[in-house]
């Protein structure tokens, strides 16, 4: 069979993704100019530019004016993959991580943990984007596999039920491990903090406060384990403590491809056809409840108690510092590491459920209750 054609600059492309790949260009280094990787490929200029145009476009280097091209900060993202030439021998010991986005401490704690954890078996990690997509999930699982990573490690979008993807790596053992999910039905491996007593803790809380009418605010639960055993959680707390349950008490219809608005709009709604309500437990959006009872003349905590699910970003500077259910984000990728490599590397059959334990931050979003409260 006749070797397929290369175009040059996509030669010199795939040498850039190898250097960065294998870390000989570490992030944030200034790489060869184009006039010295003309000189190295013996081509002209536009050729190398052509090659550095398709990598900017990708967010795998960036150029700055009269200084260079440099490879960027997150240098093993979702475009890396989607650029990364597959024909090509892949690295070996290498794992690949897939995340619905990397826009906050929480997901970002948890890559540190994973790469930390891989890096001291002596593998290398290997992470790309979904963007909250099920269809990018798909293909990014299969890209993943082209390139010939030994063992994946997913957190899987919200909301999502089965992929057949995920179904598939199960059916024919591929090394994988489920991060803050658990799909029913299928045997894998998994790690997720334990949400259901975290839920338990929270409304503990806050019935030793005073509160009796406490609600439950998040995303769609349906589908979404974390949610599920949170929402399971703040039901069984109830029962436990003998308040009955009041579903209009409870809003899980929010939308993480919502606009901010749309989300204040529909947590200004539930707020004011709850006026009774002198809690809540906030596993989504958490500032916004902040933000949008304040608007409404709503006081936290003197008239609205909140614990919120995960921390802010350096609560103290927050306009009302949150009482928080805080996981142990760097242990939950360090587990979700030792459990695909110990997979890989004994060939164990036998699937591990993982659930770490939360803990509670007290802090200035609670307090006792301080108004009457109709029945």
């Amino acid at each position: 069979m006749a070797k397929k054609f290369k175009p040059m600059y996509k030669k010199i492309e795939s040498y850039i993704l190898d250097q960065i790949i294998s870390e000989n260009w570490k992030p944030l280094s200034r790489i060869p100019s184009e006039n010295e990787l003309a000189e190295q490929f013996n081509v002209s200029r536009i050729t190398v530019k052509n090659a550095l145009t398709e990598l900017v476009d990708r967010g795998i280097v960036s150029r700055q004016q009269g200084k260079g091209t440099f490879v960027s900060e997150i240098r093993q993202g979702d475009l890396l993959v989607e650029a990364a030439d597959v024909s090509v021998s892949p690295p070996k010991k290498t794992i690949g991580f897939l995340l619905p986005r990397l826009d906050n401490s929480f997901t970002a704690n948890i890559l540190s943990g994973i790469e930390d954890s891989l890096s001291e078996s002596g593998y290398r990690l290997l992470f790309s984007k979904t963007n909250d997509s099920q269809a990018e999930e798909i293909l990014k699982i299969r890209k993943m596999q082209q390139y010939g990573v030994q063992g994946l490690i997913i957190y899987p979008v919200e909301g999502e039920k089965y992929n057949n993807e995920i179904l598939s790596l199960t059916l024919i053992k591929f090394p994988l491990v489920l991060l803050d999910r658990l799909l029913k039905g299928i045997d894998t491996n998994s790690v997720s903090s334990n949400n259901f007593q975290g839920a338990i803790n929270a409304v503990d809380h806050l019935h030793e406060l005073g509160h009796r009418h406490i609600g439950f605010i998040s995303t769609n639960a349906e589908g979404t384990s974390s949610i599920e055993d949170r929402l399971a959680g703040y039901e069984q707390a109830l029962e436990d403590r003998h308040i009955l349950i009041d579903r209009s008490l409870q809003m899980t219809r929010l939308s993480i491809n919502s606009s901010d608005e749309e989300v204040s709009k529909l947590i200004e709604q539930f707020l004011l056809a709850n006026p009774h309500m002198s809690a809540l437990l906030s596993s989504n959006f958490s500032p916004h409840v902040i933000q949008t009872a304040r608007r409404l003349g709503i006081k936290v905590p003197e008239d609205l108690s909140v614990v919120f699910f995960d921390d802010v970003v350096h609560p103290d500077f927050a306009i009302v510092p949150p009482t928080a259910v805080i996981q142990q984000e760097r242990e939950l990728g360090r587990e979700a590491g030792k459990l695909i490599v110990e997979q890989i590397e004994t060939g164990s059959g036998d699937y591990r459920q993982v659930k770490l334990p939360t803990s509670m931050i007290v802090r200035q979003s609670t307090g006792r209750l301080i108004r009457a409260s109709s029945a």
